[in-house]
């Protein structure tokens, strides 16, 4: 309880110092100081629209970070949440848009968080092997496989025997059918908000995570390769199968991100629908240094400053890169605020 609050205190005060920078380079653009901190805050907690949004683009960084934070415990960094991501989403709209008019979301949104799941999975299981069997650095692939993917969604948004929508006209766009209303995700049922399930997917996973991680034998075993796999080794442990597994549930919850994502207004998989997430996510996961409480905190944190940005600019005239500063500067913060208090506590 008690290292709970100190990273409540450490990443609050780091958020609040971004969001102070937030609103100094607002000014600096000419905006007015109340206006800018007004637009701001209504941007985050102002409306239920605006901190649902806020709330849904936590839980897809929460689920890519919490894949980070496995692999990250059996010694391995996945800096292929991209790409997970876009092959999530390939693969739930494949099974969204085909899925019968009538099929019940109780049927049709496992199945599509299922097929995402495996998709990122599978993809980085590439990675995976390459790591275990042909010990090839595994930052190495899934940085690579990044593009693929990426590259993945364009080419079956564009080909009319893949993924795209029929073309009726010149103006039709280069995207997905919309996906069937049995695989949409529900709204959480918050009036005026855009929350989905997503938010509790997120959570559950985040806590079943830190519980595995924490007291269980695989959490333990994990633990083990990462600090030592020479030593894990000679005490038995089957180090290969646990590093192919860990980054493969990496993946596998990075492709869930991008099936939340296409399963999330506007329903449809486009160009760019990844938008980031994979690398913010891989952010999220590098601040948090394996507290999955950190995880939620900074991943939570990331949203609001998102949406807070939107409307940021919208009301008050300010740049949208304004808010990539602050980003930025909360990293800077998180981190200079852990390495402190790892100096304080030598």
């Amino acid at each position: 309880m008690e290292a709970v609050s100190r990273d409540l205190v450490v990443y609050g005060g780091a958020v609040l110092a971004a969001l102070v920078v937030g609103v100094l380079l607002a000014i600096g653009g000419g905006a007015a100081p109340a206006k800018a901190a007004n637009a701001l805050w209504e941007g985050m907690f102002g409306t239920p629209y605006a901190f649902g949004s806020a709330l849904n683009a936590a839980a897809v960084l929460a689920l890519i970070a919490t894949g980070f934070t496995i692999a990250h415990r059996a010694g391995l960094v996945n800096v292929g949440g991209e790409g997970q991501l876009a092959l999530g989403g390939i693969a739930a709209t494949a099974v969204g848009v085909h899925l019968p008019s009538g099929t019940p979301a109780a049927v049709g949104v496992p199945l599509i968080l299922g097929a995402g799941f495996l998709a990122g999975a599978a993809w980085a299981g590439i990675a995976a092997w390459l790591r275990v069997r042909r010990g090839t650095s595994e930052v190495i692939t899934t940085l690579l496989l990044n593009f693929v993917g990426l590259g993945l969604v364009t080419l079956v948004v564009h080909e009319a025997g893949l993924l795209r929508q029929p073309v009726t006209s010149v103006e039709t766009l280069p995207q997905s059918a919309p996906l069937a209303a049995g695989a949409r995700l529900p709204l959480l049922g918050i009036e005026g908000s855009p929350a989905t399930i997503a938010v509790v997917v997120a959570a559950i996973v985040v806590v079943v995570t830190a519980i595995i991680l924490r007291r269980t034998a695989i959490g333990t075993r994990l633990t083990a390769v990462g600090l030592s796999e020479a030593a894990a080794a000679r005490l038995g442990v089957p180090v290969s199968r646990l590093r192919f597994g860990a980054l493969a549930v990496a993946g596998g919850l990075a492709g869930v991100a991008g099936a939340a994502l296409v399963a999330t207004v506007p329903f449809v998989l486009a160009e760019n629908f990844t938008s980031g997430y994979g690398f913010a996510g891989l952010v999220v996961g590098l601040l948090a240094r394996g507290s999955l409480t950190a995880v939620a905190g900074i991943a939570l944190a990331f949203g609001l400053l998102a949406s807070g940005g939107i409307n940021l600019q919208l009301a008050a005239s300010v740049p949208a890169s304004s808010i990539q500063v602050v980003q930025s500067v909360l990293i800077i913060f998180v981190a200079g605020a852990v390495t402190l208090r790892k100096a304080a506590r030598r």
